[in-house]
């Protein structure tokens, strides 16, 4: 049973500090759910914790999915037959990034709604949809009291940052959304983040960068951190946001310094936005959020290593963090300071059998100085802080982890080209030891999306309508086609003047195409944008197409039921004399032939009358393209590399791989990147001058063994020829190590560090090494015991270097998954350089383990 107090979570009568583990299931095939959580487990989590998407579950009103990525039951299951805790943040507004923030569209079709304010229709249509997720739970014995993983619910999301826009009505919709929550009986605590007014049974949590100074609105709520913000979310044509362990480290450090219950990642998997699912608009197709998992599940490193031993020091503390009743505060410093926490065992639940003594004393050393280190003295003792850093000592004495000391390993992703299925041993050799690669076929097929009016539903009507009263968000296109009368006199009065005539339009989101008598005009992109677009036009009449394109719905900010898509304001022909295009009649024709045949899936690719493509006839706008390869060997995730592309969609055997752009991010912005000092999502930007974005994962799970379907449709032009099949991948880890270094925290116990007695004088650091699972380590690129220079991928030996390094790490490793290897003068036959601290610098090369044996051969 759950229940809580201050200072504390307390799970069946235990006081606990909880480390949850932010997954988002739609963004994961259910083949990658149990190595995801596992993964999360063995980085330390004791919960996981996922949103609760309404428009995935119910995309028709009174029609529920709950089936393959969105079977959120079998997901709490695996959380649960892991012995992990879940947190179900219901909402149902979810922002998350996701198309119209979790909305199902047709919501904003119920008459006289209003979303997220005292508004009959819209609570009628909330309550049941929670009342759905909440009841649906405890039929399946989820709940905790049931014997279930789920131990928290959430209700809205960030409410607090928009109710002041609703005024009243905002207040009065806050208390009905606590008394509602309450009033379903789920058994467990109801959370609702960034929402200061919370009223007295639901706990009011924190979200951001920095929650350490955070404290809830009642002092009976324990402190939670429901979003601990690990990196940010891209956009097409931005650059890559990146936050630096060491910070992010030092952020959750704080957290439980002064006095946090429960520190929830956000993300610590991030994953893939498949289909349709990017919100923003803009918002790139990959969710990788710079987690600790990345977007296809691999280990991203040093963050995952890292936070996992900082799990492991808080845990070592958890003995005095739960049993004292408050922290006791010292200054040590300007910019340093202390929080001690001492209690007896025998308070608050605790015995003598878990930790083997009468008291427990842990403490938090921080120094808060974004520049420099500073050496305190801490009861007695002398310690060094390094800037911007929390030092963790669980007996007050020890010191096992400090956030700015990184001892984990780095691991660098690469994008192999991949080898299609073989038993052909002389290809396997050949592709161990060959670089070269090959796209996914030379064989390609191509049909032309028709520029014209094709659709039995296409419809006639005078006036402009918006884009989302007509497609339902059913497809991102949306035509609008209408006919022009244009004189002899018109074009000589153009050419006589110099004037050319323009399509004027108010306001436009989030893509524009305009089209005369079948031709490409010319294109805008913006977010209600004003358009002026010259336009050329034959004497006599001219079919003006308009395409409008939504590259995501807004899923953020008040009223978004008011937000829309496509057109806003007036529409106008300018030139000689203005034409009031809005009064005009207009055919509407709702998203492409190819979509509607369903050209994309196996069943129905056959209906469109595909030709032969050749090098020739590329680039072309407007475009479909199919070809059929095989899946790779191994178990490595597969992407597809779409760098030769340049704008639309992508489907492998009829599954929606997502929107793909090869929108370029600015040349400037990007710099080296300071851990030290307040981080914010602009502060440690990567990529500049390159595509945002040019791998799309496939999940192996997509994928059959040959002849797999690939489709793209192509908007803008570009070369499928060059499109090609890559593994994703850990090809390098480097790990750098100090004899200074502290001895690996995860070999202590709780029971080492009582009362100060524990001398770590007789343990020494050591050097861990680890490939991804299914791999090995071939061969040792690089190591020096001594002095070595440089970082990861640019080593050097310096003046003190033992010459056994590199024998003993390859006669340690290779060959092996993973390795580890103290770091002392004993162990590399003798100190090579007196006087100095040494230091062990480390490279190694990880390949598939069958691909190492067939090396071996």
């Amino acid at each position: 049973m759950f229940n809580f107090c201050f200072w504390a979570i307390i799970i069946d009568g235990r006081r606990r500090m909880l480390i949850s583990a932010g997954i988002h299931y739609p963004r994961a095939t259910p083949q990658m759910w149990p190595d995801l959580i596992a993964k999360s487990k063995e980085g330390g989590a004791d919960v996981i914790q996922t949103y609760v998407f309404w428009n995935a579950h119910e995309p028709i009103r009174g029609q529920y999915n709950f089936e393959g990525r969105n079977d959120i039951v079998k997901f709490v299951k695996l959380v649960g037959s892991s012995g992990l805790y879940l947190h179900l943040r219901i909402g149902p507004y979810v922002c998350a990034e996701w198309n119209f923030g979790g909305f199902p569209v047709w919501l904003r079709d119920i008459p006289g709604i209003e979303f997220r304010t005292d508004n009959a229709p819209f609570k009628e249509e909330m309550q049941r949809f929670v009342k759905k997720i909440v009841d649906l739970m405890r039929e399946e014995k989820l709940f905790s009291w049931q014997g279930g993983p789920i131990i928290m619910l959430q209700i809205e999301n960030e409410y607090g940052n928009i109710e002041r826009s609703f005024g009243q009505r905002g207040k009065d919709y806050v208390k009905w959304v606590a008394n509602m929550a309450l009033g379903l009986g789920a058994g467990v605590p109801w959370v609702m983040c960034r929402q200061t007014d919370a009223s007295e049974n639901i706990i009011d949590a924190c979200n951001g960068y920095y929650c350490d100074g955070f404290k809830p609105n009642s002092n009976k709520k324990p402190i939670l951190l429901t979003e601990n913000w690990d990196g940010w979310f891209a956009t097409w044509g931005g650059r890559l946001p990146h936050r630096p362990t060491e910070d992010l480290a030092f952020a959750v450090a704080r957290f439980f310094q002064r006095g946090g219950s429960f520190m929830n990642y956000y993300m610590y998997f991030g994953g893939t936005n498949f289909g349709r699912t990017s919100g923003g608009p803009f918002y790139v197709t990959s969710y990788d959020y710079d987690a600790p998992l990345d977007e296809y599940g691999l280990l991203s490193q040093p963050k995952w290593g890292h936070l996992k031993d900082l799990h492991t020091a808080i845990k070592l503390c958890e003995p005095s963090l739960v049993a004292a009743d408050s922290a006791q505060y010292i200054k040590l410093g300007p910019k340093q300071e202390a929080h001690v926490y001492r209690a007896n065992i025998l308070s608050e639940g605790l015995n003598s059998t878990q930790v083997g003594s009468q008291s427990v004393c842990s403490a938090f050393l921080a120094n808060i100085d974004e520049h420099n280190a500073a050496s305190v003295t801490f009861l007695g003792q002398s310690y060094t802080l390094p800037p911007w850093s929390v030092s963790i000592l669980p007996n007050c004495r020890n010191t096992v982890f400090n956030t700015a000391k990184v001892t984990t390993q780095t691991s660098i992703k690469t994008a192999e080209f991949s080898l299609p299925h073989s038993r052909d041993l002389s290809i396997l050799q050949k592709f161990v030891t060959s670089s070269e690669g090959s796209s996914v076929s030379k064989s390609w097929m191509t049909v032309k999306e028709p520029i014209s009016l094709w659709s039995e539903n296409s419809f006639t009507i005078q006036g402009i309508l918006e884009h989302l009263n007509v497609t339902k968000d059913s497809s991102d296109y949306l035509w609008y086609m209408t006919r022009i009368y244009v004189s002899d006199d018109d074009i000589s009065f153009w050419k006589e003047n110099s004037i050319s005539p323009a399509v004027t339009i108010d306001g436009m989101r989030d893509v524009l195409r305009v089209f005369i008598n079948g031709q490409l005009t010319g294109s805008v992109i913006g977010g209600w944008v004003k358009v002026v677009l010259p336009v050329q036009f034959q004497p006599g009449y001219n079919d003006l197409m308009l395409l409008t394109q939504t590259v995501g719905l807004q899923n953020y900010g008040a009223f978004l039921e008011k937000d829309g898509a496509g057109f806003r304001g007036q529409i106008k022909l300018t030139g000689n004399r203005d034409i009031d295009l809005s009064k005009l009649l207009w055919t509407y024709q709702i998203g492409l032939k190819g979509e509607y045949q369903k050209i994309y899936s196996i069943e129905e690719n056959e209906k469109a009358e595909w030709t032969d493509l050749t090098p020739a006839a590329i680039p072309s706008t407007f475009t479909w393209y199919k070809t059929n390869f095989d899946a790779p060997l191994g178990v490595d995730p597969v992407a597809l590399d779409l760098s030769s592309m340049g704008k639309g969609q992508a489907w492998v055997n009829g599954k929606h791989i997502g929107r793909y752009w090869t929108q370029v991010a600015p040349t400037d912005g990007c710099r080296p990147c300071d851990y030290r000092g307040a981080y914010n999502s602009d502060k440690c930007t990567t990529n500049c001058g390159n595509a945002t974005q040019t791998w799309y994962h496939v999940p192996r799970s997509w994928l059959q063994e040959s002849h797999n379907l690939l489709v793209i449709f192509e908007e803008t032009g570009g070369n499928p020829f060059e499109i090609s099949v890559k593994l994703r991948t850990t090809g390098v880890v480097c790990a750098q190590v100090s004899e200074s270094h502290y001895p690996p925290v995860r070999n202590w116990s709780s029971s080492d560090f009582i009362d100060g007695k524990t001398s770590m004088n007789d343990m020494t650091p050591e050097m861990h090494l680890q490939c991804e699972d299914g791999h090995v380590i071939s061969s040792i690129e690089f190591a020096s015991y001594g002095s070595p220079q440089g970082s990861c991928q640019n080593f050097s030996r310096g003046n003190c270097h033992a010459p056994k390094s590199l024998s003993l790490l390859s006669e340690t490793c290779q060959g092996r998954n993973s390795c580890f290897l103290g770091i002392s003068n004993a162990v590399f036959g003798g100190d090579p350089c007196r006087g100095i601290v040494k230091a062990l610098a480390v490279q190694a090369r990880c390949t598939p383990s069958s691909n190492f044996r067939f090396a071996q051969l």
